[in-house]
């Protein structure tokens, strides 16, 4: 079981100490079910009033909440992110593979690099190279002349089609299918045309992919997906997307093909975003947001109507459906109003 003085702690987390530093801490817990073996953490003051009740060994918090904590505390500038280096400390998953299995099926040329780990039943085909400390699920399958970094980590059944190109330290949850076909066809008289899609997918360094996530390769250029970026569960990523630096993608985001998106954006869920198009640097579009044209200035943009009673709703619908209607309306007021004012005139 995982333990640790909380003066240990404390210096690992460069944070100052309140109290008893020989403490043992167990775990990591929400403030309202902490118990006296356990660290959890506050990082919205509107929420001070909750250490009151807090039974945790030690709260991470900043200075300005220390009076109101009734336990030993850990103060720090930004107890969230605070928190989220405690959790790696303390994080107990375990690896997707350990050595390489016996039933996995390795191309005999392939380059496999130091201490890399390879679960039952993977299938890795010819010309794939995998850097120092790989590690590849059970079940997943590496398509030919495919190349991951360093450090990077497949959970079991990711799928990876060929010539593909993943960097160091990156992070794939199972179910991702990475280098799929883009969704590429041509009309000849009512029939669809396949158009084979000759790009591929590269992937920077520390890039995090979800469960269920699919990334299309290229028709032509690259599917680019650039370093640091994290993308959540269930989301599509079209042929041709570049996507920015630090950017990150909430789940179930649809983005059509040749979109492009700068550094340092967010993404709220179930976004969808049209093709042939570029998003800039900065920019944040919250939850179900539509993206129809180019976004050129950095900032935060919204769309849809948030929820509503039934009732409520309904009316509001109405509304719409006859907006254009009291449009042409209006206009014909303010033609009349024109007039009678030229008249007077």
């Amino acid at each position: 079981m995982f333990s640790i003085r909380l003066a240990d702690l404390a210096q690992q987390l460069n944070a100052q100490l309140h109290g008893d530093g020989n403490t043992v801490i167990t775990s990591i817990a929400p403030m309202y079910s902490a118990n006296n073996q356990q660290v959890t953490f506050l990082s919205d003051s509107r929420y001070r009033k909750k250490l009151v009740e807090c039974q945790a060994a030690a709260v991470i918090l900043t200075a300005k909440d220390l009076n109101a904590c009734q336990v030993s505390a850990l103060v720090v500038d930004n107890p969230y992110l605070t928190y989220a280096r405690l959790a790696q400390i303390m994080d107990t998953t375990p690896m997707p593979a350990e050595n390489i299995h016996v039933s996995a099926v390795i191309d005999d040329n392939t380059k496999i690099g130091k201490y890399v780990c390879i679960g039952a039943n993977a299938v890795i085909e010819s010309g794939v190279v995998l850097g120092d400390k790989v590690a590849i699920g059970a079940g997943c399958f590496i398509g030919k002349n495919t190349r991951i970094g360093a450090g990077s980590c497949l959970w079991a059944n990711v799928s990876v089609y060929h010539n593909i190109e993943i960097g160091e330290q990156c992070l794939i949850q199972s179910g991702a299918v990475i280098g799929s076909d883009g969704f590429g066809y041509a009309n000849d008289c009512e029939n669809w045309i396949k158009i084979p899609q000759l790009g591929t997918v590269i992937i920077g360094d520390r890039v995090a992919i979800g469960a269920c996530t699919t990334i299309a390769r290229g028709a032509l250029d690259n599917t680019i997906i650039g370093n640091g970026v994290i993308i959540d569960n269930q989301c599509q990523i079209a042929h041709n997307v570049s996507i920015g630096d630090h950017t990150a993608i909430a789940g179930g985001v649809i983005m059509a093909g040749s979109l492009k998106i700068g550094h340092d954006c967010m993404i709220g869920g179930a976004s969808v975003l049209n093709g042939h198009m570029e998003i800039c640097d900065k920019v944040t579009i919250t939850g179900m947001g539509m993206v129809m044209r180019p976004i050129i200035e950095p900032g935060i943009y919204s769309s849809g109507i948030p929820l509503q009673p039934n009732k409520v709703w309904r009316k509001t619908a109405a509304l719409v459906l006859n907006i254009n209607n009291m449009r042409k309306r209006l206009k014909a007021v303010e033609r009349q109003l024109d007039k009678e004012t030229k008249k007077r005139q």
